[in-house]
This record gives C-alpha cells, structure tokens and sequence, in this order.
C-alpha cells in the first residue's frame, strides 16, 4: 500500500490561526500508525506571497515525511522558489516531480502570476509530456494541480477555474497509467470525473468555501468555523485508489485509537 496525504489552500499569513490548523494537520498525519509516503500541498501555500509566509510554511512543513508543494493562484513564483524550496530565483512554472515505489506524481503549476485563474502553458505541457514519456510503464499515475479543470457548482472558483481543461483532459485520458486528478483550489473536499478518471479535490486547512445551493452572494462566502481536513489517497496492491478525508478537530482529543 502507498498513502499520499494531500492538503491544500494553508494560506499561511503570518498570523496564528493559519498556521495552527496547518500544524495540526500535520501533527496528525505524522502521528499516524502508518505515516504517509508522500504529503502533497495543491497549491495557495500562502495568502499572499510574502517571503516571510514562505518561512512560516517551511517551519510547519518540516517533517520526516516528504513534502511535495505547488503553487497557487496566491503564491509567488520567486518567493515559492527562494523561501519555501531554497532554489535560486526564477519566474517560469513549478512543475515537480516525486516517485515512491511504482507510483509517481506528477505536480503541474498551474498558477497564471497575478490572476486568480489557472492555466498550462506551454512549457508546463512540454514538461510533462517528457515525465510521462520517461515514467515506467508499470507505473501508476497520480496527476496534481491547483486549479480544478471541471464545474464544481461554487460561486467563485468556477470564474477562476482551469482555463481549456479539454487539452488537458486528452492527455489524461491517452494515458491509462493515471489512477486520479488531484486539485485544491475550492476550499471544499469534493469528487467528480475528468476526461474518464475521479478528479478528486482536496478541503482547504484554512476555511470552507460554500457551493451554489447555500451561499447568498457577495456575502457569508468563507465559512471560518470547521476544522481542517485533509485527503487521504491509498493505492493498493490491486492498484486500485481509494480516498478517504478526514477532519482533525483544533480542541479536545485528536490522537488515534490504538
């Protein structure tokens, strides 16, 4: 069995409440009787970009688990490279790779600078059609971006979605070494289908973001009162994926039965 832990949207901003719920997410997947082969974070890292938010994620994101992280549509490429991936400075797409056994995830930047919606540029298609060549072909796949490429009835992120999810969706589905599209990006766990595999979003550690059948806009957008969650994705001998997403609760107990 290899587990992937995914969290998304952390919005690190330099206060205390952001960085507690991330923190605690992350005290429980590393409290967990078996620990995740992988934590990946979909993007939105944090709230504005500011080098200093990078420093505060870095700290929390420390952890004897690999930390895979792509940005979001709130992040900054230079900051993202110098602060929280301690690379030289650069402003093209963070696209990121990690394999762990005979799975590998494929992480795509679909972060446009200075605009709240997502695209793959060219580059970024270059990238990733040289992974998928070099990958095994006994490998599973799990792809991951920021953006979600399909309409997930929110108010607000399907104005700033993945723009041309079709070019996308015909290299997903060319390819049946992809188990799952993994995206963050709504603030809201949440499942559909894309290009004939599960696209699977993640909830936000931060807030909750509400859909078309409870919000009343433009106001009571953001819900700040539930826990954080995360997704845990499992593949299994059969090479079957099956998610499961988990609240950690911020008071009372949050250990694990024994």
């Amino acid at each position: 069995m290899i587990l992937v832990a995914q969290v998304s949207d952390t919005h690190f901003d330099l206060g205390d409440r952001n960085a507690e719920r991330a923190r605690r997410v992350f005290d429980f997947l590393t409290g967990l009787r078996r620990a995740p082969d992988l934590i990946l974070a979909t993007g939105d890292i944090t709230d504005s970009g500011k080098p200093e938010q990078y420093e505060q994620a870095r700290a929390v994101f420390a952890v004897d688990i690999p930390v895979l992280t792509i940005p979001g549509n709130h992040d900054d490429r230079v900051a993202f490279r110098t602060a929280l991936l301690g690379v030289p400075a650069a402003s093209g797409p963070i696209n990121r790779l990690h394999r762990v056994g005979d799975l590998t995830v494929i992480a795509l930047d679909s972060s446009i600078p200075g605009e709240a919606g997502g695209a793959l540029g060219a580059d970024t298609y270059r990238w990733l059609r040289a992974v998928l060549a070099e990958t095994p072909a006994d490998h599973r796949i799990l792809m991951a971006l920021h953006h979600p490429p399909a309409h997930l009835f929110s108010p607000i992120v399907d104005e700033i979605a993945l723009a041309e999810p079709d070019r996308l969706a015909e290299v997903v589905a060319a390819d049946d070494r992809i188990l799952a599209v993994l995206t963050g990006h709504a603030h809201s766990p949440a499942t559909t289908t894309f290009a004939g595999r599960p696209l699977l979003i993640a909830p936000s550690t931060a807030t909750v973001l509400g859909g078309v059948w409870e919000l009343e806009l433009p106001h009571h957008v953001m819900d700040y009162a539930p826990d954080p969650a995360v997704a845990l994705h499992l593949i299994g001998e059969n090479r079957a994926l099956t998610t499961h997403f988990r609240t950690v609760p911020m008071s009372g107990h949050c250990g694990h039965a024994q």
